[in-house]
Parts: C-alpha cells; sequence; structure tokens
C-alpha cells in the first residue's frame, strides 16, 4: 500500500496519525483499533503496523481525517509469545535475572566504577554458565556414566544403559569411555544454548536503528544510536561461553582421567595428559579476558565482528572437548570407577567465587550510589493541579461533577520517592544474588531428583549398594528449598495482614472519593481491595530484600554444612537431639522432589502463559520487563524484543513524517508506553518534537524509574518531556503496574488519579455497576479522549521545524487497495 505519496499528492502537513502500542499479554489489531476490517500496512507475522480498512489510503486523502488523527496500531505480542516451545526458556531464567542486573546500576558519571559493574556482571553470568554445564556433567558423567554404570545394581532394569555397564565388558564398559560417551550430553546443551542464541541474534540484535545520529552532549544512554543494536557484544558474548561451556565438560573429562594416570605411572599418557590441561588453562584464560574485555559501542553502530575471536574460542573449546574425549577414551586396563568423581571440589569453588563477586558488586555499586546521592538526586513533588486546567493549557480529563481535583503528590500517588534506587543501589547485586541462587537451587534439586530416580530400588550391601549420590555441597542446596518456602509463606502472611489493614483505612477514605453516594460495605471492600493489592506492588524491593537475606544466609549455611560435615543435611543431623533428624531427612528428600514439580510447573506456567493471555499478564510484567534490555551480561538469556519493537517503531516515525510532513500522537499503554519512550529517544530532534506522547498503565517512574535509574531516572525522564511537543500521562491508583512519571519541571505531565471505578454505585449516567478496571480500560475513560484531543490541537498548532532529509528508505510500496499478505480482515470493504 502506497503510504508515502510524492509531490503531486494531497497536502498532509496538517495530517496526525495515532500511533497505538499495546503493553502486557497483547492484542489484537481489531481490539485496538475497535474495528473487525482491519490491514497490515507494514511488517510481519511477528511485528507488525495495522490500520482499519477505511483508513489505509488516508495519506491521498488528507481532507477526511481533520478532525481526528488517523489510528494505527503497532502490534508487537509474538515476539514474546506464539508457538507453546518457547516456554523451555523459563528454564534459562537464571540468565535472564543476571542480565537484568546489568541494568539495575545505580547512575553515575564515574567511568571506573561503570567499567567494574560491566565486568563484574559479565563475571557472575560466566559462572551461572559454568554451574548450568556443571551440572549436567555432574548428572550425565557423574551419577550415570561413573557412579550408576559402575554399580550392577543401578544398570538392573535400565536397559539403555546395559551396553556400557561395568561387569559387561563390553568396549564402553570401561569407565574411561564411558565418560566420553556420557560427555555428549554435555557438549550437546552447550550447542544447543549456542544455536539458540545465533538463530535469535539474526532476528533481533541484528536489527538496525533507524538512523546514525550524533546525539547531543548529556544525551540520555537510550538515545544513543548503538544502544539498540547489540549485534558485536551478544556474538562476542556467545563466542565465550560457548567455550566455556565445552572447556568445563573437558575438565570434567581430563581430571579423573589424568589422575588415574599420575597415580599408575602412564608415562605417555601422563604427558599428553598435562600438555591437555595446559591447553585448556590457556583456553579458559583467553575466555576470561573476552568476557572482561568485551563491552557496548553504545554511541556508534558497532559493526566489527571479531572474528579471529570468535573462530578461536568457538573452535579451541569444542576441540578440546574432542581431545579429551579421544584422551579419556584410550584403553586403561583394570580401571574401576569407584566413589564420586572429583566435582565436589568444584562446585564448592564456583558457590565461592559468586558469593566474591557478588560482594565486589554490592560494594562497587554502594560507591556508585554515593557518587550519586546528593540533594540534587531527589526530584521533588510533582507542582498543585487544579482541577479542570493545567500548567500547560491541556484539560485534566475530570468531567463535570466528579468533585475536587486529586493532586499527584508523594502522599497519592504510588511509587513514592521518586527518583530513589530501589534498595539504595543495591538492587543489582541483589538481583544478581537471585540469580546465582536460582541457579543453585534449581541445579542442587535435579541432581539429587535424578539420584534417587537412579537409586530406586537399590539394596545397602548387595550389588554395590546405593549410588554416591552427586556432591554433598548440591544436596545441601536441594535441602533449603522446604526451609526458603516456609519464610517465603511467613512473608505471605505478613504481606496478607498488611494488605487487610490497608484496605480497611482505604475504606474510610470512600466518603471523600465518592461523596453524596450511600455506602454499600461489599463494594467499598471491592474498590478498597483493588486500590490496596495495586499497592503491594511498591513493596517489591522488600520482598526482594527479604529474599536475598535468607537466600544467602541458607547458601552461607549449606557451604558451611557440607564442608565441615562432609555429609547431606541428614546424615548430617543424625545424634542431634529432639526432632531435628527427622526434619533434617524430611527437607533432604523433599527438597529433591520440590525442584522436580518446580520444573514441570515452570514448564506449564510458561507454556499456557504464551498461549493462554490470560495466563500471560499474570507473569507478563516480569518477563517482559526482564526480556525488554538487551543481552548485555549473558548472550544466552530470552533475546530482547526491543531490540526488533523500537527500531520498528523508529523507522515508522521517521519514513511517515519525513514523507508526509504531518504529526504523530504516539500513544503507549503499559509496556508499550516504555517502548514509545525509548522509540521517541532515538528520533532525531526535529522528528521528535513532531511527536506528542500519550501514555496510560505507564510503568516508566514506578517499575523503571527506581529499579533502572540510570536510564529512567527523574533526568531522563525531564530530558525526555523536554523534547517532546507534549507530553500526558493517565494514572489510576487500582493500577498495579502503572502509576505517574513525577516529571518536575515544564507543563504538567501527569493527569490523575483518575476514578476507578467510574462511579460508585448505580446512577442515571451509570445505571449498570460500573467495573473496577485497574490496568485496563483506560481509552474507555473521557479522560483519554479529552487529552488526546488537546495534543492533537497542540500538534497543530505548534511551529514545527523543517525536518532534514531523510536516510529511511521506504520499501517497495503495495497498490493501493490491495491488503499486505498475511493480515488480518481481507474484506474489500
Amino acid at each position: 500500500m502506497n503510504l508515502h505519496p510524492g509531490p503531486e499528492a494531497a497536502d498532509t502537513r496538517a495530517l496526525a496519525l495515532e500511533l497505538l502500542v499495546h503493553g502486557v499479554g497483547g492484542a489484537t489489531p481489531e481490539r485496538m483499533l475497535g474495528d473487525p476490517r482491519t490491514v497490515r500496512v507494514a511488517g510481519d507475522d511477528t511485528a507488525g503496523i495495522y490500520r482499519r480498512t477505511v483508513d489505509a489510503d488516508a495519506e491521498l486523502h488528507p481532507g477526511a481525517h481533520q478532525e481526528a488523527p488517523v489510528p494505527e496500531a503497532y502490534t508487537w505480542c509474538n515476539l514474546t509469545s506464539g508457538n507453546g516451545s518457547r516456554a523451555m526458556w523459563l528454564l534459562l531464567l537464571p540468565f535472564m535475572v543476571a542480565n537484568l542486573a546489568h541494568w539495575m546500576r545505580p547512575p553515575t558519571g564515574r567511568a571506573g566504577l561503570n567499567r567494574a559493574y560491566d565486568v563484574l556482571v559479565r563475571l557472575i553470568a560466566l559462572t551461572l554458565t559454568l554451574a548450568l554445564v556443571a551440572a549436567v556433567c555432574e548428572v550425565a558423567m557423574d551419577l550415570v556414566g561413573w557412579q550408576c554404570a559402575g554399580t550392577a545394581g543401578c544398570v538392573r532394569g535400565k536397559y539403555w544403559l546395559g551396553f556400557a555397564a561395568a561387569y559387561g565388558g563390553g568396549w564402553w564398559s570401561e569407565p574411561g569411555r564411558r565418560l566420553a560417551l556420557s560427555a555428549l550430553v554435555p557438549g550437546a546443551l552447550t550447542a544447543l544454548l549456542w544455536w539458540l542464541s545465533h538463530r535469535t541474534w539474526y532476528a533481533y540484535e541484528s536489527q538496525r536503528p533507524a538512523a546514525d545520529n550524533r546525539p547531543r552532549p548529556g544525551a540520555p544512554a537510550l538515545a544513543l544510536p548503538g544502544f539498540w543494536y547489540g549485534r558485536r557484544l551478544v556474538a562476542r558474548l556467545r563466542s565465550a561461553h560457548t567455550a566455556a561451556g565445552a572447556l568445563t565438560a573437558a575438565t570434567a573429562l581430563l581430571v579423573p582421567t589424568l589422575h588415574y594416570d599420575h597415580e599408575r605411572g602412564q608415562g605417555a599418557l601422563g604427558v599428553i595428559g598435562w600438555a591437555l590441561a595446559g591447553l585448556l588453562a590457556v583456553l579458559a584464560a583467553a575466555t576470561v579476558t573476552e568476557i572482561c574485555r568485551a563491552g557496548r559501542s553504545e554511541t556508534e553502530r558497532d559493526e566489527a565482528t571479531d572474528h579471529h575471536t570468535a573462530h578461536l574460542l568457538l573452535g579451541g573449546g569444542p576441540a578440546a572437548l574432542v581431545a579429551a574425549a579421544l584422551y579419556a577414551g584410550w584403553h586403561r586396563p583394570g580401571w574401576t570407577s569407584t566413589g564420586r568423581l572429583p566435582a565436589a571440589a568444584t562446585f564448592t569453588a564456583l558457590t565461592l567465587l559468586q558469593g566474591a563477586l557478588i560482594a565486589a558488586l554490592a560494594v562497587t555499586a554502594a560507591l556508585m550510589h554515593r557518587a550519586a546521592d546528593s540533594p540534587r538526586a531527589a526530584a521533588p513533588a510533582v507542582p498543585h493541579q487544579t482541577a479542570g486546567s493545567s500548567t500547560n493549557g491541556l484539560p485534566t480529563g475530570r468531567g463535570e461533577g466528579e468533585g475536587p481535583a486529586e493532586h499527584v503528590e508523594d502522599g497519592h500517588a504510588p511509587g513514592g520517592h521518586p527518583g530513589r534506587a530501589v534498595l539504595h543501589g543495591l538492587g543489582g547485586p541483589a538481583v544478581a544474588l537471585l540469580a546465582c541462587a536460582l541457579g543453585g537451587v534449581l541445579s542442587g534439586g535435579a541432581c539429587q531428583r535424578i539420584a534417587d530416580w537412579l537409586d530406586r530400588g537399590a539394596t545397602p550391601g548387595q550389588d554395590g549398594g546405593p549410588l554416591q549420590g552427586p556432591p554433598v555441597l548440591l544436596t545441601w542446596q536441594a535441602s533449603i528449598i522446604p526451609v526458603l518456602l516456609v519464610v517465603l509463606a511467613g512473608v505471605v502472611a505478613v504481606g496478607a495482614w498488611r494488605l487487610w489493614r490497608e484496605r480497611v483505612a482505604i475504606g474510610k477514605e470512600m466518603a471523600g472519593l465518592y461523596p453524596g453516594e450511600s455506602r454499600q460495605p461489599a463494594r467499598t471492600r471491592q474498590i478498597a481491595g483493588a486500590i490496596a493489592r495495586a499497592g503491594l506492588t511498591d513493596s517489591l524491593a522488600l520482598l526482594v530484600a527479604v529474599v536475598c537475606t535468607v537466600a544467602f544466609l541458607l547458601g552461607a549455611g549449606a557451604v558451611v554444612g557440607a564442608w565441615t560435615g562432609g555429609a547431606g543435611p541428614g546424615e548430617a543431623a543424625k545424634g542431634t537431639p529432639g526432632p531435628l533428624p527427622d526434619v533434617a531427612q524430611q527437607a533432604q528428600a523433599l527438597g529433591s522432589w520440590l525442584v522436580g514439580a518446580g520444573v514441570v510447573a515452570l514448564l506449564a506456567l510458561g507454556r499456557r502463559a504464551y498461549r493462554d493471555a490470560s495466563a500471560r499478564r499474570t507473569v507478563g510484567i516480569l518477563w517482559d520487563v526482564g526480556t525488554f534490555w538487551p543481552r548485555a551480561a549473558h548472550p544466552f538469556a530470552p533475546p530482547c524484543y526491543a531490540e526488533r519493537a523500537v527500531p520498528d517503531l523508529t523507522w515508522r516515525m521517521a519514513t511517515w513524517t519525513a514523507r508526509t510532513g504531518g504529526r504523530i500522537i504516539l500513544s503507549g499503554h503499559s509496556q508499550g508506553s516504555v517502548l514509545a519512550a525509548a522509540a521517541v529517544w532515538q528520533l532525531d530532534p526535529a522528528t521528535r518534537r513532531r511527536i506528542a506522547l500519550l501514555t496510560y498503565g505507564c510503568p516508566l517512574e514506578r517499575l523503571y524509574g527506581r529499579w533502572f535509574p540510570a536510564y529512567f531516572g527523574p533526568p531522563q525522564l525531564r530530558s525526555l518531556h523536554r523534547e517532546l511537543s507534549a507530553w500526558r500521562n493517565l494514572w489510576r491508583r487500582t493500577d498495579p503496574i502503572g502509576g505517574a512519571v513525577r516529571v518536575a519541571e515544564g507543563p504538567v505531565v501527569d493527569c490523575g488519579p483518575l476514578k476507578d471505578p467510574v462511579a460508585y454505585g448505580r446512577t442515571p449516567e451509570h445505571p449498570l455497576p460500573e467495573p473496577v478496571l485497574g490496568h485496563s480500560g483506560f481509552q474507555a475513560d473521557p479522560a483519554f479522549a479529552a487529552e488526546r484531543t488537546a495534543l492533537l490541537r497542540r500538534l497543530l498548532e505548534a511551529e514545527l521545524p523543517v525536518l532534514p532529509a531523510s536516510s529511511c528508505q521506504p520499501v517497495s510500496p503495495t497498490p493501493p487497495g490491495l491488503p499486505v499478505q498475511g493480515s488480518s480482515g481481507r474484506s474489500s470493504g
């Protein structure tokens, strides 16, 4: 469809476009546009631009669209949903959480601290890869290949393992060959992770930004041309993490084999083994060096590919694994497998290393926060706003008879303490600790569960007796899960009590919120409960602090218990008085079962969330926040959908305004408001002045401003406000996600809190009970239409600069009247 008319076309300078961007849970074009007949005018099945069929050629008839903007919908929900198999990404949740820690840094201008923060987070992410591959090595190589295949009682009944049984005398029965065969599992996992990262890298990180604009000095980070172009960094990190995974499996092969050769005095084999050990050490040093040297180039688009480094790591790691497998598979008469592989020290060292890195990250974050913490860092309350108008001449959107204006002040708007980083700047280290704890618990529980399954039916003293099981530390880590759940149950109970108190307190405000209406206890509880539940979002930082503290103490206790006791909790507690031995034994048994059930539940929830919109909203905000940010720390994390969505929006706005000279009202709901802000930052200043921003259910300040203060803090939001023609934000107290944005200078941005529900009981205007909408239904509120009309008037009356020549070339147009292939609503009318 030709949406870019030439000079002979009608004058479109007064034409306005309303570009709608949906939020969490997604929305269909038909629902966003309020019309069952829609046509896709740009994009594909993953993300696209849609219009109503009657508006498909609006640029050719601008006179017919002077009273209202042309509505256009950008749908991006398939970037984070779609095929149910994508729920498998939830198994990589620790990687995503570690990547979030990278972006939670406190704002500071000290380059040395920023660099140290980057390196520490990337090293923590590397330890997560090592821990995952080491856990798979423990299951495949130690529990199955070394212990179970070497024990007659364990092999009995397992026909899939009989060919490698030690008592069978077959070619695979030697311990080294069994280890080499079982090393295929961690090798295959590493290859799968590389493939997933490489595949999504083409679809997301390789999407070029709209233009290579040179930002002004001091521009926000999200305005830099290379911010949403992580092509080079992800490629470098992917090579390093792939090599690290292969080297971990190679080390698990080499250590027991070299230990046997050293004890038996195998001359030539011993020399080869030590040479391989030296090669692994060199490659490991190169991997760590690459992790530390890698960095984001945000001031310009980085097109370099680092072929030599990538080839060295991608080729060296798997080659070392193959060499270790050949070395381990060499014939060694008389070698038998007893006990466990020497992996206990590996997991203990990884846990201690993670603790040291998180401690260093916490110190770095505290120094960054201290450098940024000054009286000027705190944003003042939003100025007083009178009913019916604002300082920029825009109406507040309240209808007649709705009572006095409700002001956006610290005591009324959700969020509180604007501009303050959560946990005094320690949000990043806390989230990194959660990532490590989650990875450790999942690894320990999975290993213990599989060991219990392999050992089922074994009789002590017969056929070799029970297996030795996984390293003691993993058993301890699995055993802390029931304790952690008990603590969380206590936190939930305290939260429920506070929620009840808050609901009672809010219920006393109903007379002021809805004056002149008779009280209905059930209705009051419904509204007050919605407001109180929405306020729980502001307690998220406290919940994270409690969970982190408990996880740290339990993790430290697990390390100490494994180190000093030398046995699992059940064995270590034997002989102690009281019920402690029984409690420890039950915790150990229950922990492995809970992890197995948790993994199944996680996959089921993820699969349902990808297919069911209502289930998706339950976890949608956490998932969309986690995958909004580029993969700057971990290349195996779920892909960043914003690296596709932000260029999509930026290209659309830049090309449309350049071709038509028109104006755009960018209308974003929920997470769509975050994408809208990020896209506006990527525009050149002249185009940005042709954009008015309308946000609703907006988490920019309430979530992003507090958890990611270096990117969405008060200075960044003030800068965005200054560079736009206008910005208005609608919010409600019943909204658990969005809130006021609290821009404290210039024209007032916030409009609210809007009444929700719009009527307390039945009235002549509302004869039926009105629902509590919370985070949805903003476009049905009268304030929405009023604010959009005022923004359109402001855009049409403003004197705008001449647009520079656009470097964005449109694609070949579709003939007028024909929908793009694959669009919905294909009716010709």
